[in-house]
């Protein structure tokens, strides 16, 4: 059989995860590799399925004798040597043909005979083939009888833990296969298999298939879980190369080794303390890659130069040149993004030398001026503000679209739901009808259905069309989409937040003043290392609680424990119960960024959202926290508020988040337009539709607030949402004085227990509620007394009233 993949070709893959080619080709010799005809014989007869009929005994003997004449004729110091110089690891069959030219037998009779020698041969150990070779010959009976003859116990503990999983049959038997292979091919007993033993099958398989194998990671599941392999362990966190080292990010980009080499190495090492994982493989890739690999490649003689730092002038101008492009995979070129930013960074390598040199005598040599000029970066400003400008656009390009994308996935949730529904009530062969269209049930197969329990697959097939897909799978695919999106646009939290949220980041918290239980969601430490808390709204406790429900009704009553792999830190996490986890086929896991990128991009494609130049529209996480931090400080909410709940340092991150649509401009100039629009002639206008009637009768009903009434005018939004204390339009009910009263005094409280601790940024906005608190205390008429009724008196009479009235200055009149 001709392999797919080379070796070589197998170790250039990629780094996502481990491929482990050196496992690949490593034989192993039975415990009977030596023995003669006669042993060989009586090993095999000594298996438990042995047949016990006379003509069947016989006919198994003498294909056993068959297979070792063959072998015999090969040279070798044993039957394992004899079996490869045989070739029968990749064609263990064709010499079969000639042995029956000599047999009065039918050609399918003979080579029953002999396909059943080799399996037994093999079953018994005198030979472990390679992998190719179980590929050739398929026979999942002759696997069973293998598991069959394992520890009874360590066997049935298998097989409990396959069913706590909840594995589908096709699976366990996938992971049944796996193992026996295993078991065949190195001679090891099931308790005896170590990890490196299914490295070396899933790199064969992938070298010879050219994908990797199914079942492999259930076999490691199903080992875990009896303790063969470590417990709580899986084959893709054994796979994943974990955080390498700056000598390895280095070398990754093919640089020399060498003075040059070495100094990036060093530089690395020394701003490793400072920067995140992603941020030192960004340098890296940068340095050693954009910049000192290029040079080298087009100046192969520039590293044999006393200086070789000092690139000359004809040379940076090249690979600036160079840089400033990006060819595609078919030839294309376009402009680099990140131009400036690999500018930057080269000129800060430079700097840093020169600064360190002032401390390090040992870096003197290498201090030379920088290739990179301050006017080469010059315009970094004015790409920060095309940038922000760019942000802003694409974000009032979605505003407008969420509520339409949400009515959609609502939809598409809903009828997913109800075709499942209906696909359950109807039986196999059936035809069903939705929405218009008519569908007929057919049996449900594990593929279709993977990552669903058993039995939950439902397929039916589009009469129309012809098209065949599992009802379950489409709910399953449109509940997630619609609580991801959810989830997004209530919190606007980053991707790795969202992914990182767990059933434990649900808390409570008691309000000190009312006694109100608030749900508060807990948001880990993420980009900036600070741990938040977010008030969780209605909405959003409504979508965590149907997905803590499914996963509950999927599991057992129990959110699953899952450790989650973080692409940023290359690190994997302990085992927890994270929210947004999802079942492919292989168990429950968390969902990567990339799955979720691709699903929104899938999405917005469907749903045909194109700007106005008629070009698609994608989506991705980080609009829906754009479009968060807008649509809250659109509304009101003050912008130093939005950033600690964005989870930013300074406000300076915030602002290019904020797409805001200027509408005090807009207000002013409507009132401009009602202004000029007062002097046309009034039959021009017309009556107001009921609708709008409705609107305005609307506005005066919401005015009604805690503390009182809002008097702002119909037509304005509220600019102090969630801050009516210290609104200047609030009228203040007596009756409410009481309860104004108290917050001033929980304001009181508040800001001791700040200034206390040092929250000096706290102290200034709970100064500036007690201020106003205590500025509608002192204007309310009846702020310092209790209401009641005002006795006036009766005004007195005069004795001896004028004669004529008195004459009313003008000063007494006004």
């Amino acid at each position: 059989m001709k392999s797919v993949l080379s070796v070589e070709q197998l170790r250039n893959i990629g780094p996502k995860y481990l491929q482990h080619p050196e496992l690949v080709g490593r034989t192993f010799a039975g415990p009977f590799d030596t023995a003669d005809r006669d042993e060989v014989l009586r090993v095999a007869q000594k298996l438990p399925d042995w047949p016990t009929a006379v003509h069947d005994h016989n006919e198994l003997v003498e294909g056993i004798g068959w297979v070792l004449d063959w072998l015999e004729s090969f040279p070798g110091g044993g039957w394992r040597d004899r079996w490869v110089a045989a070739g029968a690891n990749t064609d263990p069959v064709s010499w079969i043909q000639q042995r029956h030219r000599g047999d009065h037998r039918t050609a399918r009779t003979v080579r029953t005979i002999a396909v059943t020698a080799m399996h037994t041969l093999v079953a018994a150990r005198v030979i472990l083939p390679d992998y190719p070779y179980f590929s050739a010959c398929k026979t999942y009976a002759g696997f069973a009888r293998v598991i069959g003859r394992q520890d009874p116990s360590l066997v049935q503990a298998i097989r409990d833990a396959a069913d706590r999983a909840q594995m589908s049959p096709r699976l366990q038997r996938d992971a049944w296969s796996v193992l026996a292979k295993m078991m065949l091919h190195t001679g090891r007993d099931l308790a005896q298999l170590e990890q490196e033993d299914l490295f070396a099958f899933r790199s064969a398989q992938l070298i010879q298939l050219g994908h990797h194998p199914g079942g492999c990671r259930a076999a490691w599941d199903l080992l875990a879980a009896v303790g063969v392999l470590p417990a709580e362990s899986s084959l893709q966190q054994a796979l994943r190369p974990g955080k390498r080292s700056v000598a390895e990010l280095v070398d990754r980009y093919s640089v020399t080794p060498g003075p040059v080499r070495d100094l990036l190495v060093r530089y690395l090492e020394e701003r490793k303390a400072s920067v995140d994982y992603t941020t030192l493989k960004s340098l890296a890739r940068t340095l050693a890659g954009n910049f000192w690999a290029d040079i080298e490649r087009h100046h192969p003689g520039i590293r044999s130069q006393p200086m070789p730092l000092a690139i000359p002038t004809e040379a940076i101008t090249g690979w600036k040149e160079r840089l400033s492009v990006v060819v595609d995979a078919d030839g294309a070129t376009r402009p680099r993004s990140d131009f400036l930013d690999v500018l930057l960074t080269v000129r800060g390598f430079y700097l840093d030398i020169r600064d360190w040199a002032l401390e390090d005598p040992s870096l003197a040599p290498w201090v030379v001026a920088s290739p990179i000029t301050r006017s080469d970066v010059a315009g970094s400003a004015k790409r920060k503000q095309r940038s922000r400008a760019k942000i802003h656009q694409r974000i009032r390009e979605r505003v407008p679209l969420l509520p339409e994308l949400v009515a959609r996935l609502e939809q598409e949730l809903r009828e997913a739901t109800e075709l499942l529904a209906l696909a359950k009530r109807t039986h196999v062969g059936a035809t069903l009808t939705f929405n218009g269209r008519r569908y007929r049930r057919v049996s449900g197969t594990v593929r279709a259905g993977r990552g669903l329990p058993p039995g939950q697959s439902f397929d039916v097939v589009d009469v129309e069309t012809g098209t065949r897909f599992s009802t379950g799978r489409r709910e399953d695919d449109a509940f997630w989409i619609w609580a991801l999106v959810e989830t997004l646009r209530h919190t606007g939290l980053r991707i790795e937040e969202l992914l990182e949220l767990t059933h434990l980041a649900l808390i409570s918290y008691r309000l000190a003043s009312t006694g109100e239980l608030v749900p508060l969601l807990q948001v880990v430490p993420s980009k900036t290392n600070e741990e938040r808390l977010l008030l969780v709204t209605p909405e959003l406790t409504s979508v965590l609680a149907t997905v803590i429900s499914r996963l509950r009704n999927r599991y057992n009553g129990t959110v699953p424990l899952v450790a989650r792999y973080d692409n940023y830190e290359a690190t994997t996490g302990p085992r927890l119960p994270h929210l947004f986890q999802r079942d492919f086929g292989s168990g429950p896991t968390v969902l990567g960024p990339t799955i979720i990128r691709d699903t929104l991009r899938e999405v917005a494609g469907r749903m045909g959202f194109t700007d106005r130049a008629g070009k698609p529209l994608h989506l991705t996480p980080h609009d829906f926290r754009r479009i968060f931090a807008t649509t809250a400080v659109q509304d009101g909410l003050p912008l130093h508020i939005a950033s600690r709940i964005l989870g930013h340092r300074h406000l300076n991150s915030t602002q290019p988040y904020v797409a805001v649509f200027q509408d005090d401009l807009i207000r002013t100039y409507r009132a401009f337009l009602d202004k000029r629009r007062s002097a046309r002639p009034p039959e021009e206008y017309r009556d107001p539709t009921e609708a709008e009637w409705e609107e305005f009768e609307e506005h005066f009903a919401l005015r009604r607030v805690e503390l009182g009434s809002c008097a702002r005018p119909y037509g304005s939004s509220c600019q102090h949402e969630h801050a009516c204390i210290r609104c200047p339009v609030l009228r203040v009910d007596p009756a409410q004085l009481d309860r104004l009263k108290a917050i001033a005094d929980n304001l009181e409280e508040r800001i001791a227990e700040a200034t206390q601790r040092g929250w000096a940024g706290e102290v200034q906005q709970l100064q500036v509620s007690l201020q106003a608190a205590r500025d509608k205390l002192a204007k309310t008429p009846t702020g310092n007394q209790s209401v009641g009724p005002v006795m006036l008196g009766t005004p007195p009479m005069p004795r001896n009233p004028p004669s004529a009235p008195a004459q009313t200055t003008a000063k007494e009149d006004r």
